[in-house]
């Protein structure tokens, strides 16, 4: 291993979370795991590329050196990013479960119980069946989540990684909320969130922002396709900022023009699941628990609204094609994962169909303390009221500016 000073976090941070992995491994009597999930070999390691479509893993074995088997190209990254010095990279014409297998014997563990991830959207099933075909000497076993295990509790090196990522979330909110008129595209939206949150220190985030305005924000997923927002309308944003691929994320809601009856009660059912779930979450809490307070408090409206997803999920290191790390931990009902010191969520309040054809959205990313949460973020939480927009400069104004104490 190469001892260095220039990585995200002390080279020490590094080596607590392999050998908390090794004692994983131990528990489940493995002489060694192969890593293949970009986010747990970023974690492991400090290895980061956005050629991660080609296999890559990390081999650890229970005792002796971790090596990486990778694309050759990809090979600079493991020098200049990461610890890790034994390297078997296959060029472009070769295959590399054959190298994979090949650096298994050669390192020793031939006949050995190896985990791997099968689970992993990057150990593709056809890579899968190579390996039990042809490393007929070793037991492999699957081993899915091992690195997971640590990640979902972050360490104060981490929190303050999001940190850093939600000053850029939160500058490209800023910027976002501001170029919302009538008038523009979702596109120039789209770009002064991008602008602002990269000259904020952010990085390339997982996915960029989502921007949909009027009848488009009834579309899951959906982002900017070039429609130019109209007059009375709304427009639902929601952004996560990246720093060393950590995110953090938020959703807000922009009202061009009067503010509605119906639009101004979901926004106070929205503060209310925000503020009591923040009263709720500490260590020992149920997920199940969390997701139940904030389900029964949105799905209490009048408006016509439902929350049709989970209710939040741990956020963390990703890569594309997602920013979230649902599938570590999420708030859903019937599931007895108990919060613990460190974890990380974003939580989505947010309400499909107001009116029928509206759907709007506040939310925010806490992490848990001691005997709490707290939140990364200082923006206001209410919609964003742009209203009289004959004259010079439209009116802008919080909903609830009135109430700021208390749920």
């Amino acid at each position: 291993m190469r001892q260095r000073d220039d990585m995200t976090f002390p080279f020490e941070e590094y080596m607590r979370r392999l050998e908390e992995l090794r004692e994983r491994m131990q528990q489940r009597l493995l002489d060694a795991v192969v890593i293949s999930d970009p986010e747990n070999l970023m974690y492991l390691t400090d290895y980061q590329t956005t050629g991660y479509s080609f296999f890559q893993a990390l081999v650890v074995p229970l005792e002796g050196e971790p090596f990486m088997v990778t694309r050759q190209l990809e090979e600079s990254n493991v020098w200049a990013r990461t610890w890790v010095e034994k390297t078997r990279p296959y060029p472009d014409t070769g295959y590399a479960i054959q190298m994979l297998i090949e650096a298994l014997r050669e390192f020793g563990l031939s006949g050995k119980s190896i985990g791997y991830e099968r689970n992993s959207y990057f150990f593709a099933a056809y890579h899968q069946d190579t390996i039990r075909t042809a490393f007929t000497e070793g037991q492999l076993l699957d081993c899915f989540g091992i690195v997971e295990e640590g990640r979902v509790r972050k360490s104060e090196f981490e929190i303050d990684a999001m940190r850093r990522a939600a000053i850029a979330t939160e500058a490209g909110m800023r910027a976002g909320i501001e170029a919302c008129v009538p008038g523009v595209t979702e596109n120039e939206i789209g770009a002064a969130i991008s602008a602002a949150m990269f000259r904020a220190g952010g990085e390339p985030p997982a996915v960029m922002p989502y921007v949909t305005s009027g009848p488009r924000t009834m579309i899951g997923h959906a982002t900017w396709e070039g429609r130019t927002v109209q007059p009375d309308e709304h427009v639902f944003l929601e952004v996560a900022g990246c720093y060393r691929r950590y995110h953090t994320a938020m959703m807000r809601t922009v009202v061009l023009g009067e503010l509605s009856d119906s639009m101004e009660r979901a926004q106070e059912r929205m503060r209310r699941a925000l503020c009591e779930v923040k009263q709720l979450l500490r260590p020992g809490i149920t997920v199940s628990d969390a997701d139940n307070l904030v389900r029964n408090i949105i799905s209490d409206n009048d408006v016509g609204a439902q929350l049709i997803t989970r209710a939040g999920y741990s956020i963390g290191i990703a890569f594309p094609p997602s920013w979230d790390e649902g599938y570590i931990l999420s708030l859903k009902q019937g599931s007895h994962a108990v919060l613990e010191k460190g974890m990380t969520l974003h939580i989505i309040p947010w309400m499909w169909g107001v009116d029928g054809d509206k759907t709007v959205g506040i939310s925010d990313t806490l992490y848990i303390t001691d005997r709490g949460c707290e939140s990364f973020f200082t923006l206001d939480e209410d919609f964003v009221v742009k209203g009289e927009f004959g004259a010079k400069e439209p009116v802008v104004r919080l909903v609830s500016e009135e109430n700021r104490e208390g749920c």
